[in-house]
């Protein structure tokens, strides 16, 4: 026999699992306990005690002296005689004056032999009935036990007898109903994963304290409205309307407050302290929760699941109830027997007494009364299913009483297990949407950064740059650590791969600060913060990959001096993606864009009055369309790189202000346009390297004021002699041509300081080179020279020297009376140098103060 321990555990559930059992499935499973119990105690006082007890129905006097088949005066005398063994006594009949008969309980040989035995007289007769009480019914013992239990199956009702196994399959049938949805594989994952992470999500140290600082900011503000109800209203801000950004302007802003230049924003104290583990264990919930809920939403089925085993429960209950009432009026204790062994008894009707009955009766009133309840309780559960819309979930109150105002409602399988945690707490769930909230998410980053990022570990990662700048380069972080902004003396902070970055107020501590990168980084800032940048910023480098995340606020900085854009400005079908508009940035100076245009785009226009420098990089997305140069006209710096470029553009002829123009790594193969740089009275330094050109037209001549010739990576194979009337020329490159002789007409370039000829075919160094007393550098490595002239001595100002690369067999002795080379800018094999006499090395090794330029 099965104890109730071991049926009850089919009800047992994880305890973890009790915070999703709302009080009608707590009690429908005490009921269900219950009814265990009445089948179990039913049960075993079933088998231990159940019994009925059976007894003939005996023939009347009467009836037995009108039976047929007898004389009507016949005579019978009845003897009741009893047999004195024991036990077996038994108890016979024996007649007189009619044929012999078989009476019950006697052995047919036994009622034979006593017709022949003497009767005993009439008064010993008389006196044995007297003495006896009762009627006789002849049977043994055995006969009672074959007509009990012949009875048992006969008389009694079948309910009478399976009461206790019908109650017990009904009851686990309704505890495996109502737990089936803990069980089932497909929803025992999904409820496991949120039970285990709605713990952790109550415990999490993150969720007291974001909840402490909503009751202090709220209290806070209570406080403000009470003290300050009348002043509130009456304040406006002082910073100037000029600059403001637009309603559209990505600003941080937070209720209840105000930032302006003379009001500082107001800070909330920390209630509590996170430790790093805590912070770990928070953020690591926050995924959690996010990927949980992007799983769960998708389906319904816990929902479904629930709702089905309720109607299962309900059905149950209506088919319990409708069979089971009609079978408390069979349950009775006096039963009517007619077994039909009347060959083995002798009898053919017997009454049988059922022990059991009174019992049964009330045990099942009992069970009928239990499992009324429970189907009330089923109905309910109906009721509360489809009273509201369970899959839909709504953090309204949560967020009306919190400053997470961000937290999202939920659907589907995730609405109905908040529901149901609420019925058991709804502390729970407002727990649980503190991790559902961006702004959660972004101040535990925010204090964690902060916990991480000290003032001191930010003040190792400080360097200084090739400007001789001190700067600060954070990379990949969650957000802008709080003490950056002590560090008052930076002057360049670059901000990469830091897609929440916030700058705060206390920005405007930094008054070195002047350069700002923002790689890959939407930033937004507080008003006062975007005041001070408007104000100081002077040099903006922007990179991104969509130009949404140029914040708007870049728009906006009047005082502006230098702004880099790098990133996607050409759609798929080659639209352009227009910037907002520039008229704002009064005082640009500097515009490099590196993209994929197609085309200048227009909005540069409005800055063409003071952009003095244009600088477009493309990744070799052909530029087509250049028309709105021709409105750029006080630039005096153009580089149109990697272009794609085939000729000169036109629309450069028409700024007469240029003096640089830069067109590397085109496709350029002629230059027959350079005609027409006579008008650019300005221009010193033309830069056409890194192209496809062949040779240069004569028509060079006309540009008389050019300075600076680069022609290095063309296919250049001669330098004609018109290149070397341009008497201003200080520096000349064609290094990586073709060029197999130098000309002779170089000698007439004597404001040559700088010429670059490596990675030719030269043979041999004309001795007009060395009438180019200015000469400071003298690239002729990678050629094919097999001596250098001693008149290279005439080179005084000489100070970088390039010979590696050639033929040469040895160094002229003369390079000793170069006063400004050093061994540092004479490049050379090592054995070259060696095999110079000693008191040349000795000169070439001593060390100057004097400053060189060693190129471009």
């Amino acid at each position: 026999m099965f104890t109730l321990a071991e049926v009850a555990s089919l009800n047992d559930i994880q305890p973890t699992y009790r915070i999703l059992k709302p009080w009608w499935d707590v009690f429908m499973d005490y009921l269900a306990v219950v009814m265990l119990m009445v089948a179990i105690f039913a049960g075993t006082m079933q088998l231990t005690k159940d019994q009925v007890v059976c007894l003939p129905v005996l023939q009347s006097t009467v009836n037995s002296k009108a039976q047929p088949g007898t004389s009507g005066k016949a005579d019978f005398t009845t003897v009741e005689t009893t047999t004195g063994q024991g036990e077996e006594a038994s108890m016979r009949t024996v007649s007189f004056g009619s044929a012999p008969t078989v009476t019950p309980d006697v052995p047919l040989s036994r009622a034979t032999s006593s017709q022949y035995q003497p009767t005993e007289s009439g008064q010993e007769l008389k006196k044995e009935q007297k003495d006896s009480s009762g009627r006789k019914t002849n049977l043994d013992f055995q006969q009672y036990v074959f007509i009990n239990q012949m009875c048992y199956h006969l008389a009694l009702p079948w309910y009478s007898k399976y009461f206790p196994y019908l109650v017990l399959i009904h009851t686990i049938i309704l505890i495996v109903s109502s737990n089936f949805w803990f069980k089932y594989p497909k929803t025992c994952s999904k409820i496991e994963h949120f039970v285990s992470i709605l713990g952790k999500c109550f415990e999490s140290p993150w969720t007291t304290k974001a909840l402490s600082e909503t009751a202090c900011e709220d209290s806070e503000e209570n406080k403000q409205r009470l003290t300050g109800a009348q002043s509130l209203p009456k304040y406006v801000s002082t910073s100037s309307d000029e600059g403001s950004p637009s309603a559209s302007t990505p600003m941080i802003t937070k209720s209840g407050f105000k930032f302006s230049a003379d009001k500082p924003m107001i800070e909330v104290p920390s209630v509590t302290i996170l430790d790093k583990k805590d912070g770990e264990q928070a953020k690591a919930l926050f995924e959690k929760v996010r990927k949980f809920r992007a799983h769960v939403e998708d389906s319904d089925l816990i929902y479904k699941l629930y709702v089905g085993q309720t109607v299962i429960k309900t059905v149950k209950f209506i088919f319990i109830l409708c069979y089971t009432a009609n079978f408390v009026n069979t349950i009775s204790f006096e039963h009517i027997c007619n077994p039909k062994v009347e060959h083995l008894i002798g009898y053919t009707q017997f009454e049988c007494t059922h022990n059991m009955a009174y019992m049964l009766k009330k045990l099942l009133i009992s069970y009928i009364s239990l499992i009324c309840v429970y189907g009330f309780i089923c109905l309910y559960t109906l009721f509360w299913l489809f009273r509201i819309p369970l899959k839909e979930y709504s953090f309204e109150k949560v967020r009306e009483e919190s400053s997470f105002s961000d937290i999202p409602d939920v659907k589907n399988d995730f609405a109905f297990l908040l529901h149901m945690v609420d019925q058991y707490d709804q502390l729970y769930s407002k727990r649980f949407g503190v991790f559902l909230s961006e702004v959660s998410e972004n101040k535990l980053r925010e204090i964690s950064l902060n916990h991480e990022w000290t003032f001191e570990k930010l003040r190792q990662h400080v360097s200084r740059n090739a400007q001789d700048k001190q700067e600060l380069h954070l990379f990949m972080l969650s957000g802008v650590p709080d003490a950056v902004f002590d560090l008052t003396d930076l002057d360049v902070l670059k901000l990469e791969l830091i897609p929440e970055a916030k700058i705060p107020a206390k920005i405007s501590q930094m008054t070195n600060l002047q350069e700002l990168h923002l790689c890959h980084c939407p930033a937004k800032v507080e008003q006062t913060a975007f005041s001070f940048l408007r104000d100081h910023l002077r040099c903006l480098h922007v990179k991104f990959t969509d130009v949404a995340e140029i914040p708007a606020w870049v728009y906006l900085l009047k005082n502006l001096r230098e702004l880099y854009l790098i990133g996607n400005l050409n759609s798929e079908n080659n639209k352009m993606i227009g910037l907002e508009s520039l008229r704002e940035l009064r005082h640009l100076k500097i515009l490099h864009v590196k993209s994929n245009l197609t085309k200048i785009p227009p909005n540069i226009t409005d800055v063409a009055p003071h952009l003095t420098k244009l600088v477009i990089h493309n990744d070799g997305t052909k530029l087509v369309v250049l028309n709105s140069l021709k409105k750029m006209t006080n630039v005096a710096e153009l580089e149109l790189q990697n272009c794609e470029l085939e000729r000169i553009p036109h629309a450069i002829f028409s700024l007469s202000n240029l003096q640089e123009l830069d067109l590397k790594s085109n496709s350029i193969r002629t230059i027959e346009e350079i005609i027409s740089f006579q008008h650019l009275k300005r221009l010193t330094c033309l830069k056409l390297w890194h192209n496809k050109i062949v040779n240069i037209p004569s028509s060079i001549t006309h540009i008389k004021n050019l300075e600076s010739l680069y022609l290095s990576n063309n296919k250049l194979e001669s330098l004609p002699a018109a290149v070397f009337s341009l008497q201003k020329l200080r520096c000349l490159d064609v290094s990586y041509n073709s060029i197999m002789l130098i000309p002779v007409e170089i000698g007439l370039l004597q404001n040559l300081q700088h010429f670059h000829i490596t990675g030719n075919k030269v043979d041999i160094l004309p001795k007009q080179l060395f009438k180019c007393v200015k000469l400071r550098t003298l690239s002729l490595g990678q050629n094919c020279i097999t001596s250098i002239p001693d008149k290279v001595s005439q080179l005084l100002q000489l100070t970088h020297l390039e010979l590696k690369g050639n033929c040469l067999d040895r160094l002229p002795a003369t390079l000793g009376q170069c006063q400004l080379l050093r061994k540092s800018g004479l490049v050379v094999e090592d054995h070259l140098f060696d095999a110079l006499p000693s008191e040349v090395k000795e000169v070439l090794n001593q060390d100057t103060s004097i400053p060189f330029a060693n190129g471009i």
